[in-house]
């Protein structure tokens, strides 16, 4: 009895045993073959997950200069709950080269703002010099918490077109919750290319496995590096911008305000984008000084260098708008081009006396002399008899018809140029008058506003679509929107390139020949005199825009050749007075410059007093 009872006993205990052993090599089954925590918490413990940053996509001019490249540098990056309390903060400003206040304010981040986290690396110091690097990395595996990073940052090797190419900058908190492929620390385009091609320069991410030791040093490849991924770095962008050019337009324009443009009217390439004041675009690159020089860019309210005049400002056109008001009234009918309209210095309004100003010039025969002296009195009668096309009492009805044609143009919307900040200008509409004249009893009329015929009162427009109405007049008749990038260098994308669309104009080719007449006689023996090139047929307009603010504006739109036109122009200069003092002779130089890559002997002189004239001193 009693054997049998130790014999029972015994199977309870082996049983006993059995299931314990089971329930173990389950749970150990469970633990080290098929829940993925534990191998992840394990793999945690000694593997070091390094983002590998893509190198941003290098930027070219039309003929293979290079405008944009990376430098290498080095951030230290920070993980808040990994650091030390104890660590020597003394060694590693000394080895950092940086004060103790510097350290506390890069340590110390509002982690309730929810930009950063505590355990979320973010970048404690950035671009570090070679010297630094050495120093701190040499003793890195001291400081838990710390490590290095190798990213890339924007260099210029030329200090020209800041505003087109744009800069980048870390990413914000509204980037990284709009799109996950962005993580703190990370930069993006902030303004220029940059921005509008952030999609292709920024590249795709990679990841490198490193085992750790027991100290945090790296060790080595994780699975000898199998599970890496290799970053791809960002597409190369071919611009249309002509450096050489741009190079020249910059230093004409180095102590004035205002904006330039030139385009390649066949294809809307931009040769050149031109703001001043401007800066150099290295110091907004990502670097030490950075928040310093962005401040003092941002306070310098005088000459607001962050303004992108080409672009953003909108100005009255003047002048430059009269032939644009003749292709409009030659195709509507009001006006043959051989018209003459007489002017003997004013232009009588109403029958009360009221007159507007005109100066002293040859009777206008036809369009093209009255271009050619920039007759005020003629194209006030044309806008006259264009806003009464439909009767006196209806002038709302011919301002429509006019500004149809001006859309039609380009005018009153954006361009659709690639950079993001462009200004679609100001058109005004009936309904703007409607409201500014309200209290008159019978309404607006035509000679309220006869001003826009000479490009005045509430018109406005950016430098860009001044240029891009040369290029409708070079072109005969159409625009293609106009456009800073070409292509792609890459070698897969060799064949991909920017879709090209031509925008017609509905006003008949036989118009503009008169008007292009009109254009060249500007140049050769008209206000613009200034602007002429020897061996060039340039056609083109002066402008003197009013400014109720202090002295008029200098305006000048052209394009060169008159035959088979290679670049059109719009220079535009701020608070210095006629179009044909300082507009003319740079729009003139910069044609010169394109089409022959130099100056003339007899040009020389008016290259030096457009270098050295200060136009900045006196302005308001």
């Amino acid at each position: 009895m009693n054997e049998r009872s130790n014999r029972n006993r015994e199977i309870h205990i082996l049983t006993v045993i059995f299931i314990a052993s089971m329930i173990l090599v389950i749970k150990a089954a469970s633990i080290q073959l098929f829940n993925k925590k534990y191998k992840t918490a394990a793999e945690n413990a000694t593997v070091n997950k390094k983002i590998l940053h893509a190198p941003r996509g290098l930027i070219y001019d039309r003929n293979g200069q290079l405008l944009v490249v990376n430098k290498p540098a080095y951030d230290i990056k920070v993980i808040y709950n990994q650091l030390d309390p104890q660590m020597d903060t003394t060694l590693i400003c000394e080895l950092l080269q940086i004060s103790k206040e510097k350290f506390i304010n890069n340590i110390s981040k509002n982690f309730r703002s929810g930009r950063f986290s505590k355990s979320v690396p973010y970048t404690f110091l950035s671009n570090l010099n070679p010297e630094q690097y050495a120093a701190f990395q040499e003793r890195l595996f001291e400081f838990p918490g710390f490590y290095s990073e190798l990213r890339n940052v924007r260099a210029y090797p030329h200090q020209n077109a800041a505003h087109a190419l744009g800069y980048v900058s870390e990413v914000s908190r509204k980037n990284i919750e709009e799109d996950d492929r962005y993580t703190p620390g990370d930069y993006i385009g902030v303004s220029g290319i940059e921005r509008s091609y952030e999609e292709q320069l920024r590249g795709e991410k990679g990841l490198e496995l490193l085992l750790k030791n027991n100290l945090g040093r790296d060790v080595g490849q994780h699975a000898d590096g199998k599970l890496n991924v290799d970053p791809t770095e960002g597409l190369d962008l071919i611009s249309s911008l002509d450096l050489e050019l741009q190079q020249y337009g910059e230093a004409l324009f180095g102590n004035k305000l205002g904006g330039v443009v030139a385009i390649e009217p066949e294809t809307g390439e931009v040769l050149a984008m031109i703001s001043s004041k401007t800066y150099d675009p290295n110091v907004l690159s990502i670097n030490q000084n950075r928040g310093k020089a962005f401040s003092a860019l941002l306070n310098d309210t005088l000459n607001k260098p962050f303004l992108d005049r080409s672009v953003m400002a909108k100005y009255p056109p003047g002048s430059i708008i009269k032939p644009i008001l003749s292709l409009i009234a030659l195709q509507e009918g009001i006006c043959e081009a051989d018209r003459t309209i007489y002017c003997n210095g004013e232009y009588a309004v109403n029958s009360k006396g009221f007159t507007q100003g005109c100066h002293v010039h040859p009777t206008p025969y036809n369009i093209s002399i009255a271009l050619q002296h920039s007759c005020n009195s003629y194209f006030y009668q044309l806008i006259r008899e264009l806003l009464e096309i439909n009767g006196y009492s209806k002038p709302g009805e011919g301002l429509e018809l006019f500004n149809s044609y001006l859309r039609a143009f380009g005018l009153g919307n954006k361009l659709g140029v690639d950079v993001s900040q462009e200004n679609k200008g100001y058109i005004p509409t009936p309904a703007f008058y409607d409201n500014l004249y309200d209290d008159v009893v019978t309404g607006w009329k035509s000679t309220y506003v006869l001003s826009l015929g000479i490009g005045q009162g509430e018109l406005e427009l950016t430098t860009l679509q001044m240029a891009n109405l040369a290029a409708a007049i070079a072109n005969r008749g159409y625009f293609i929107t106009p456009h800073l990038i070409k292509g792609f260098r890459n070698s897969s994308l060799e064949e991909e390139s920017i879709h090209l669309e031509k925008k017609q104009i509905p006003i008949d080719q036989q118009h503009y020949e008169p008007v292009i007449q009109g254009m060249e006689q500007v140049v050769t023996a008209g206000t613009a005199r200034n602007a002429a090139v020897p061996g060039i047929s340039i056609c083109g307009k002066t402008g003197t825009s009013q400014n109720p603010h202090g002295k008029d504006h200098s305006v000048f739109f052209a394009f060169a050749p008159r035959e088979n036109p290679k670049i059109a122009i719009a220079v535009f200069v701020e608070n210095v007075g006629w179009g044909s003092d300082y507009a003319a002779p740079i729009a003139g130089l910069m044609i010169e410059k394109y089409l022959k890559r130099e100056i003339s002997p007899q040009k020389k002189w008016l290259e030096d007093r457009m270098f050295t004239l200060n136009t900045t001193e006196s302005n308001p």
